[in-house]
């Protein structure tokens, strides 16, 4: 009876799994398929899933009709350089909350963490003056400085969790072995830390890669344009072209794609490490 029991859990839980992959797949799989197509095809009835002729055209309208390279250079300067920054930043920041004493400690996580509350549109028209007033409208280090507002406060508290979970005592040890906090920082704590290295770098990417609003407010410019407001914008007045908005979609998804897959061992382990301790 238990056994049984067991394995009508187990199959349930298998159930419940390949309906949710389903759920998450289907949509990305409907994507590449229109992707895929020419255009005569994309809207037939009854929809194919398998195109019957395979069609590469896609690919290149979007470089050849669309400053689409524009797009995809623009999101790959602003969300490296904010990514890099946040990282820097948050990790220096964790470190010395969890290694120091000082007053206002928590004070200052609570205030990191009730940034975090508020919705961002409160804070597109402060933004657009501030950066208006500095003449860093419709430039990438505008949306860099944003972006990393954006995503430094939620970065320390992650790596906070992290670095907590590395006992002190190794910075003790290296302490008595002539190694100052700079270097103990550097060449111990940190290689401990790429579990958190990394979900932090994948939750900044994600967050400055698929930002629309602030891309779309503070950029006027089209050569200044993300990849998101580009997409959006290959919506015509009169007619859409699915198979080329498909195609802008799966080139856009590439870097995500490719940055998890790198990153993949490092963020299943942090699943279990100390992003999930006190």
């Amino acid at each position: 009876m238990i056994k049984r029991r067991f394995r009508l859990s187990k199959l349930l839980i298998y159930v419940l799994l390949i309906f949710a992959s389903g759920f998450v797949l289907v949509p990305t799989l409907w994507m590449l398929s229109t992707s895929l197509k020419p255009i005569e095809d994309v809207m037939t009835t009854p929809p194919k899933w398998i195109p019957e002729n395979f069609s590469f055209a896609s690919f290149i309208n979007i470089f050849r009709d669309y400053p689409f390279s524009d797009y995809f250079i623009n999101s790959i300067i602003i969300v490296s350089i904010s990514t890099i920054a946040s990282i820097i930043v948050s990790c220096l920041a964790a470190y010395g909350v969890t290694r120091f004493k000082f007053k206002g400690k928590g004070s200052f996580l609570t205030f990191l963490l009730v940034t975090q509350m508020f919705p961002s549109i409160m804070l597109l028209i402060p933004f657009y003056h501030v950066l208006r007033s500095v003449n860093l409208i419709d430039s990438h280090l505008g949306l860099i400085l944003v972006y990393i507002s954006f995503t430094i406060p939620f970065c320390t508290w992650m790596m906070v969790g992290f670095f907590k979970s590395i006992p002190i005592e190794l910075d003790e040890a290296a302490k008595m072995d002539g190694c100052g906090k700079l270097r103990t920082f550097l060449q111990i704590i940190m290689p401990l830390s790429l579990p958190g290295l990394a979900s932090t770098a994948i939750y900044a990417m994600l967050t400055g890669w698929n930002e629309y609003m602030f891309a779309l407010i503070l950029t006027n410019s089209e050569t200044m344009r993300t990849l998101p407001v580009g997409i959006a914008e290959l919506n015509g007045y009169y007619k859409i072209l699915w198979n080329d908005l498909m195609a802008a979609s799966v080139i856009s998804s590439l870097p995500l794609i490719i940055l998890f897959i790198f990153f993949q061992k490092y963020f299943i382990s942090s699943l279990t490490s100390g992003s999930v301790k006190g």
